[in-house]
């Protein structure tokens, strides 16, 4: 069976770097730090008091208030997303077999703030359960793609990845294989996080996850840096429209890049540790390789996972080099999280776009924030630190990486007919 061509016909990005693509690209390329103290909720007894919050977001530009207060906010930000990578496509939405086109979204947690609020209320009460109507289906994970199927009328695979941190990576590689494979002609992928709550914040500290700058938030957010300390918990979604090349090139679609690859693995290991040698990290890299059908040295950008944690940057380094050899000082490697912090089950969404539109514009976006190199980080690997490269990139890599060990790698190429 002949496998079908895959391309990226639409982006829509709502991150605390921008709230659209054009914003969220001008952002990046000029190395802009989304970190900020959080606005939220009272941090006074949190040991971490900042996070990478969506800026000038106000939820009536997009839903009336009744409809805003049947969704929590992840799915408030996967349907601005997919709204703008639908439009952005230039799909004729009357011509085409809705069928054909799926919804596969990816969110780590789901309404995480929505189950916060409903059992806190609950606790303070007499014990009756009173709980709101829309509790259960304004939290489960799964709404997110089902809000956007029901506002299309998209009626082919609808589900959510759950594979923590990489669950958009996930949702994105089965959008591809499931193109691939003839079943659909036009998935709408991606993800979306809200976390940045008393729960998610006080959870991920406990962890002892996050970094606790506070007296420079901006700056906490510091892949590669010997002085890192935790990740910045961010939030927001991607979305991207994934679609069959010849379906694509029947209606004149402009057209991104191609999707030639993607790779799944797991450590193994650890619940939240990554393994230090980066054995799960070097797998999910080589198989993705041999699923796109590609050499290690064609290979010319990789943005990494790149949290900003002491472990897992170095590891994640260790594995680039093992896979890549000699090549892997040719090839530009970077951290938007430095920028964007880490927004979870969105994160893969959002770095995806990122590398579609280094590739598009022949950009690197920088990691900022560096200023004190690591004695464990190889000082010949280029790590693109702190000003944007220029660069023609034709194939870029996207690494994303989830607590349990979940490992997932995509390969997008220059688009060649």
């Amino acid at each position: 069976m002949e496998l079908k061509r895959v391309v990226v016909t639409g982006l829509g990005a709502l991150t605390p770097i921008g709230n659209d693509i054009e914003e969220y690209w001008d952002a990046l390329k000029n190395g802009k730090s989304g970190s900020a103290p959080i606005t939220y909720f009272d941090t006074e007894k949190f040991k971490t008091k900042f996070a990478c919050e969506l800026k000038n977001f106000n939820v009536e530009d997009y839903f009336d208030r009744k409809e805003a207060r049947k969704l929590d906010k992840f799915a408030q930000y996967a349907l601005v997303a997919s709204d703008e990578a639908i439009k952005d496509s230039g799909l004729d939405l009357d011509a085409i077999d809705k069928l054909r086109v799926g919804v596969i979204w990816g969110a780590g947690i789901g309404g995480l703030e929505t189950f916060q609020d409903e059992v806190l209320a609950f606790g303070k009460g007499d014990g009756t359960p009173r709980f709101n109507p829309f509790f259960i289906p304004k939290m489960i994970a799964d709404i997110a793609p089902g809000h956007i199927s029901i506002r299309h009328g998209f009626m082919g695979p609808n589900y959510t990845t759950v594979s923590a941190c990489a669950s958009a990576a996930n949702a994105l590689i089965d959008a591809l294989n499931t193109i691939r494979l003839g079943t659909s002609d036009i998935i709408v992928t991606g993800g979306s996080e809200a976390a940045v709550a008393p729960a998610g914040m006080g959870g991920f500290n406990a962890m002892h996850a996050l970094s606790t700058r506070n007296d420079s938030p901006e700056t906490a957010s510091r892949p590669f840096d010997a002085n890192r300390d935790g990740f910045v918990l961010g939030e927001g979604a991607g979305a991207l429209i994934l679609e069959e090349y010849e379906h694509a090139k029947a209606r004149g679609a402009k057209i991104y890049a191609e999707v030639v690859g993607g790779g799944l693995s797991s450590d193994a290991h650890h619940m939240t540790a990554p393994h230090p040698e980066g054995i799960g990290v070097i797998a999910v890299m080589e198989a993705c390789l041999r699923n796109a059908g590609m050499k290690p040295e064609e290979v010319d950008a990789i943005n990494t996972h790149g949290t900003s944690t002491p472990l897992g940057d170095v590891a994640e380094l260790k594995a680039i080099k093992k896979v890549f050899g000699e090549h892997a000082k040719k090839i530009n490697i970077n951290s938007t999280k430095s920028m964007t912090g880490h927004l979870l089950g969105a994160a893969g969404a959002i770095e995806a776009i990122a590398s579609i539109l280094a590739m598009k514009h022949g950009i690197i976006p920088p990691t900022i924030n560096h200023e004190t190199p690591d004695e464990n980080i190889d000082p010949e690997l280029n790590l693109t630190l702190n000003t944007a490269q220029k660069r023609d990139v034709k194939v870029a890599m996207s690494n994303t990486f989830g607590f349990g060990g979940h490992n997932a790698c995509v390969l997008f190429k220059k688009f060649d007919e």
